[in-house]
């Protein structure tokens, strides 16, 4: 029988996990000892105990229900959240014009380590895509909290630039099924995945615990992660 995509993912994590043990250990808490943390994060593995394990429920879920992009964050700037997304993030600032139409600009998309310099051919992506949200507590939102999510700048991990194409590639997946390659990337990614569900008080299924829990065992026991209260 062939394996499906996600047990072809699980066997990918799996081993990457076993290749990385020996480095594990020199990082480990008993051979390094760990910096003080200050106020507003702790570590992953902490990170995930204060998690909500629960079902997922997909039933009505629509693109719709998350109003974006909105105004942003300054109403009187002429630009909606995704441009300010993409200001904020850009290593070299881009020119704006009427309408705050973007041009020029230089930005790297951690998804793929890719390079880019049109901001037409990026995306402004929900780490915890908004179909993953719905599943995930957000169906039971009010139309205005569901907004405030999808345009929510108060936190650096929220929304990110990013390539198109790895934002098909991702697209509503959850870590037990999609993570960057690389691994200077993957350990930022599931922090921020953990750090938005915390945020906004999302659950994560079975299947997707059991997923972080093998990064939180490996090379991302170190990882920190940023603490932080949704708006109300």
């Amino acid at each position: 029988m062939r394996p499906t995509a996600g047990a072809i993912h699980w066997y990918m994590i799996k081993n990457l996990m076993r290749g990385l043990a020996p480095l594990a250990l020199i990082l480990s808490p008993l051979a390094v000892p760990s910096p003080a943390l200050s106020a507003g994060v702790i570590l992953f593995p902490d990170a995930l105990a204060e998690l909500t394990e629960a079902s997922e429920d997909p039933d009505g879920y629509k693109e719709s229900a998350f109003a974006h992009w909105n105004q942003g964050l300054d109403a009187a700037d002429g630009c909606d959240t995704r441009s300010e997304v993409l200001i904020a993030e850009a290593e070299d600032a881009p020119k704006s014009g009427k309408d705050c139409a973007l041009t020029e600009g230089r930005w790297t998309s951690y998804y793929d380590g890719q390079s880019v310099t049109d901001p037409a051919a990026l995306r402004v992506d929900h780490v915890v895509a908004l179909e993953e949200a719905w599943q995930s507590g957000a169906s039971g939102w009010t139309a205005a909290r569901r907004e405030q999510y999808a345009n929510d700048q108060g936190a650096a991990a929220t929304l990110v630039a990013v390539t198109a194409r790895s934002q098909r590639e991702k697209a509503g997946r959850d870590p037990a099924e999609w993570v960057p390659a690389e691994d200077s990337r993957y350990c930022r990614y599931v922090g921020e995945w953990v750090s938005t569900k915390l945020r906004w008080g999302l659950s994560v299924d079975k299947d997707e615990m059991e997923a972080l829990k093998l990064f939180a065992d490996g090379p991302c026991e170190q990882t920190v992660v940023m603490r932080s209260t949704a708006p109300r």
